[in-house]
């Protein structure tokens, strides 16, 4: 039986496998990352917690909600998918996530039909032992966004705002968020489905401005139209010099009459009544040509102007020692030293469950049918993973070394022969793709939908530069 389910997957993942590549020429950059002595860390508004719960600094996702053990909070909204949707309904007092090992696909998404054979059915696992319910005490009593619902077992589980609570069997340390990205108001960034999200606490920022999360760090931007907000370095702590023709290209973020400094937030004047937001004393500004564009939302063309720089409430740390950026079409891409773009993988099944399947811990025949038709040395082969140095270590908590069999894409026994030493990010490994030349991005997009459901796509830093930009 498994053997046939193989030849099933090989057969839905060969029409992909055709996918053209763009070949593009690139420019090596300096990254641009935070350097690792800032203190730099978004600050967040206040609100009642549970007993016990608590507000965990992240690296990349700013601050989460936490139990007294330190894991990360999640919940599941319900989404819609093709033929159905999945997840847990807002308000309805119940969970979707339980005690089931779902054995067949559920038909919600093509190209997966219902009623096949999932893989890997002896390993699977239910819902709710990858994404244990974060249970209530007896006594316990709602508290402001937090409430409590009854599961099918009698237990009280908690709610937040609406969405049952759970946390992730992925998550090991303190400040892990490995189990999905936070959910912002902007929505989700990486895969399709009806995914999981950490949740937290708002950030602590006026209400015209919104944060955009993006892979090097957390973007502030105007709520309206998303536009990338900038500082200027010929500016001084509280004192604006952008005027007469600067004012041309740079529009002052007006602060309202009625607006305090507050926090990291002051307000300089510029001259009698006409006021301006800064932050962390910087004024901010506008690139008024992304106001005319016709996509303008969280761009970075400003930043190519020498002296300006988009704003972060807090980068992410650099990737490891001898990662490059690279200019391609599509972008600024992260590369490895030979200036070869790196690929993160993105799997979501199709049970009603919809696992994560983008994991070495999680079944490997969907990678192993997109990227080499059932067969591990073709996959080496097309996406090669990116292999560590002996003793390799990364100063981000994002970047880690993992040891992989290359035979099955799990992780390998300790002393394992064979075994593969690979750079993870986010505890997941990367890859380069096999027919790049330095600085291509021929594998972005390798899989299904465009490489969100199940495929590849390039580790984007930004999609505006050069050929995309605005100028």
């Amino acid at each position: 039986m498994q053997s046939h389910q193989k030849r099933l997957w090989s057969v839905f993942a060969a029409a992909w496998l055709a996918l053209g590549s763009l070949c593009v020429h690139a420019q090596e950059l300096a990254p641009f990352w935070q350097s690792v002595d800032s203190t730099d860390q978004e600050q967040w508004l206040p609100e009642p917690l549970p007993p016990g719960f608590e507000v965990v600094p992240t690296e990349l996702e700013g601050p989460v909600f936490a139990t007294a053990a330190g894991k990360t909070l999640y919940i599941w909204p319900r989404a819609g998918l093709r033929n159905g949707s999945a997840g847990d309904q807002r308000n309805s007092g119940a969970s979707a996530c339980g005690d089931t090992i779902y054995k067949e696909t559920a038909g919600l998404m093509s190209p997966y039909p219902p009623g096949l054979l999932l893989p890997d059915l002896e390993q699977r696992r239910s819902c709710a032992q990858l994404w244990p319910a974060v249970l209530a005490e007896a006594d316990a009593k709602p508290v402001g966004k937090w409430t409590l619902i009854a599961r099918t077992d009698g237990a009280r589980q908690w709610a937040y705002d609406g969405y049952p609570v759970y946390t992730s069997d992925l998550d090991r340390r303190r400040g892990d968020v490995l189990g999905a990205v936070k959910y912002d108001k902007g929505g989700f960034r990486g895969e399709y489905g009806a995914l999981r999200a950490a949740i937290g606490p708002q950030p602590d920022i006026p209400p015209e401005f919104q944060i955009v999360a993006m892979s090097t760090g957390r973007m502030l931007v105007a709520r309206k139209g998303l536009l990338s907000i900038y500082v200027s370095d010929a500016d001084q702590p509280g004192r604006s010099n952008c005027t007469d023709a600067c004012l041309n290209t740079w529009q002052p973020v007006p602060a309202p009459e009625l607006a305090k400094d507050r926090g990291e937030w002051s307000i300089v004047e510029r001259s009698p009544g006409i006021r301006q937001w800064a932050y962390r004393g910087r004024p901010l500004y506008i690139h008024l040509p992304e106001v005319a564009a016709v996509v303008s939302q969280a761009r970075m063309t400003g930043a190519e102007v020498p002296g300006w720089h988009n704003v972060y409430t807090q980068r992410a740390l650099p990737p490891p020692a001898g990662f490059t950026v690279h200019d391609a079409d599509l972008g600024q891409v992260l590369a490895d030293a030979a200036g070869k773009t790196l690929y993160v993988y993105n799997c979501n099944d199709d049970a009603i469950d919809q696992q994560s399947c983008n994991h070495p811990d999680s079944p490997q025949a969907y990678r192993l049918a997109v990227c080499g038709n059932g067969d591990p040395e073709r996959c080496l082969s097309t996406f090669p993973y990116v292999i560590a140095a002996p003793g390799a270590r990364s100063q981000s908590s994002l970047w880690t070394v993992m040891t992989i069999d290359k035979n099955t894409g799990h992780r390998a026994q300790p002393g394992q022969p064979g075994a593969l030493e690979v750079w993870a990010y986010r505890d997941r490994p990367v890859y380069t793709f096999g027919r790049d030349d330095p600085g291509g991005t021929g594998g972005h997009g390798w899989g299904e939908f465009n490489g969100y459901r199940n495929g590849y796509r390039a580790f984007w830093l930004r999609d505006d530069y050069r050929t995309n930009a605005l100028h």
